[in-house]
Parts: structure tokens; sequence; C-alpha cells
């Protein structure tokens, strides 16, 4: 494989001269044309089932979106059969291309009714992610949410995705800015295209908060994800802040966000940077269990999660000059970061243990 070239974020840059723009494509369907606007068009949601005159609300309010709510009548036979007949629509529309997805790739009834579900169980049941301040997010709009990035491999993103689809009361869907790695890898590409990823460039970033989506970074990039298991919680450089010149210009809050428990699934005890060159990627990490294992060191260690969610940073009170002026953009960068790095103490130091 060719050596990663990472994009930086606050590169203004054409997408021409920084890498190929998704393709506006539907899997089995025909290509798009330029024209359309690069929101999701018309996903069609699965045809809901009419409620039977008995029907009473479940316990505790409505599901999450993309979930049955406890005492769904989704839970009986004439339920059952509803179910099996939305996935035989669901299996039509893939077959048939009868699908839509935006000029990013995203495919919206993908991520909802499988993707969310493949990684729900390892959420819910493996990390068992505590969510706090989700409240933090806006309801609608365009905003920037900023956070921590560890664990050698880069979960944290996922499940921060999962966090504000399944918790935020209106079920947004947050797409996330990743290296140009993550596009070059087989099977991998695909799969961050569906679920809403995109290169980590100004020029996608402000496209996406100008539609008013929810946009994810985590501008330590790989001296996060890569770094020694010594220096665990500890935020790396958050680059020139290219991140802020974007809210600015888009007047979008920035919302930090700190995770606690990436860091311990894999603890990086070393680099074997040789074979790291030779493979063309960023590091190629030692842990007390892989490549020693073999594939059963790649399995991450069930540490205990806490997403945390902060008060949202306002933006759109300054003019559209102070996108241009560093010391508004150094002071904004120092704030967001400090505010994560401080909240990452406040959640260790009340932490019990790494595993519950």
């Amino acid at each position: 494989m060719a050596d990663a070239k990472v994009i930086p974020f606050d590169d203004d840059r054409s997408r021409g001269g920084g890498g190929a723009r998704p393709s506006r494509r539907r899997s089995g369907g025909s290509r798009r044309s330029g024209t359309e606007p690069a929101a999701v068009r018309g996903v069609q949601p699965l045809a809901p089932a009419p409620a039977a005159p008995d029907d009473e609300p479940a316990p505790g309010g409505a599901a999450a979106p993309g979930r049955p709510a406890a005492g769904d009548p989704a839970d009986g036979d004439g339920g059952l059969e509803r179910r099996i007949a939305s996935g035989l629509a669901f299996l039509r529309r893939r077959l048939t291309g009868e699908y839509d997805v935006d000029d990013f790739g995203y495919d919206a009834e993908l991520t909802d009714q499988v993707l969310m579900s493949l990684l729900r169980p390892v959420y819910e049941k493996y990390f068992r992610v505590e969510v706090k301040g989700v409240e933090n997010i806006p309801k609608e709009g365009g905003a920037l949410i900023v956070a921590n990035h560890s664990g050698t491999l880069p979960l944290d993103g996922l499940m921060m995705q999962v966090a504000v689809h399944d918790h935020h009361p209106a079920g947004r869907h947050l797409r996330l800015l990743a290296a140009d790695l993550v596009f070059v890898l087989p099977v991998v590409n695909e799969l961050a295209r569906k679920l809403g990823h995109t290169l980590a460039c100004a020029e996608d970033a402000g496209r996406l908060l100008a539609q008013g989506e929810l946009v994810g970074v985590m501008p330590e990039g790989f001296k996060g994800i890569g770094k020694p298991f010594g220096e665990r919680y500890k935020l790396q450089r958050f680059g020139r802040g290219g991140f802020v010149s974007t809210a600015l210009r888009q007047g979008a809050p920035i919302i930090p966000c700190s995770i606690v428990g990436a860091e311990e699934i894999y603890p990086m005890i070393g680099n074997a940077k040789t074979l790291a060159r030779l493979l063309g990627f960023p590091y190629f990490p030692l842990t007390p269990t892989f490549p020693w294992l073999g594939p059963l060191g790649a399995v991450p260690l069930p540490t205990k999660w806490t997403i945390q969610f902060g008060e949202p940073i306002r933006t759109d009170g300054y003019p559209p000059e102070a996108a241009d002026d560093p010391m508004l953009m150094f002071n904004l960068t120092d704030q967001v970061r400090e505010q994560i790095q401080h909240t990452l103490y406040k959640l260790l130091v009340r932490r019990r243990s790494v595993f519950f």
C-alpha cells in the first residue's frame, strides 16, 4: 500500500488538489446528475406498521430512532410478519438500486437499518457507553462536534456516532471527518462513505455545515490515536485551528466532546515503525496481546466508556472577517482544547474502574 497522505483539515484548497471528491452514486443504480442538491434525497423509510386501536405507547417514552420500543407490536406474530415484509422490501430496494445517497456517498437507510444495528451491541453490551450532555447538541442546524481521539483504532468515532443517533431527541446523524487513509482501504472505504464519513478538509466540512448537518472532527488525528499508552488522556496538538475557521465562516457552534475509556482498549506499548512504513501506515501498534496472540490479540479490551458533550461555544456573534484572524483562531482552538482536557480529568477522577 502506498504511504498514507493526510489532508490537513485547515487546507482550503479545492478538492482537485486534495483528493478525489466522493462520487454521487447508488450501488446498483445509475450515476446522478451534478445538478442535484447535496442533501439526502428522498430516502424511502420503511413503511410504519398500522397500530391497532388498543395499542398503548411503550413505557418510558419513545424508542431511540431505528429501534423498536419495548412492548412494540413487532414482538407479536403480526409484528413478525410486518418485519419480514419490511426486510424483504429493504432487500428489493438494495437489489434494484431504488435508494438514494448524497454527494458524499452517505446512505441514510442503510445506516439506520443495518450499520447502526451492527454497532449498537458493541456500544451497549461491550463498552457499555454512558452518555452525558447530549442536550447540548442543537436539535437542528449545523454544528461542529470536536472530540479527543485515542484507542489505536478509531472506534471512538463510531461510538460517538451511535451516541448521537440513539440518544439525541431528534435522532440526528453525525457526519465524521476522516483522514484519507480511511478512503484507500478496501471495504473500509465503502462502509465509511455509507456511514456518512468524508475527507477531513475545510471544503467538505463547510459544505456539510452549510447544509445544516452535524459534523464531527477529531483534530489530534494520528497523533492522538497512535500515541503511547503512557501518554493516555493527554491531548496532542490540535493543528492550526482549521476547524475553528470553518465554524466561524458558517456561524456554527462548536461543541467540545470528551471520551473516556477508549485509551485502554488497545494499550499501545510499542510502535514497529519499519513495518508501518512498509505497509504505508502512520504507525504499527504493539500491545500486550497484539500481534503475539494473532487475531485474538486484535480483540479490544471491554473497557467502560463515558462520552460527555460540553456546552456549545457560539461563533455566530463574530463578523465574517473573524475567520481570517489568526489570533482569534488560536484563542478559540485553545479554549476548545482546554475544555476537553479539563472534562477528561474530571471524568477520570470520578471513574471507579477502567472496566466497571
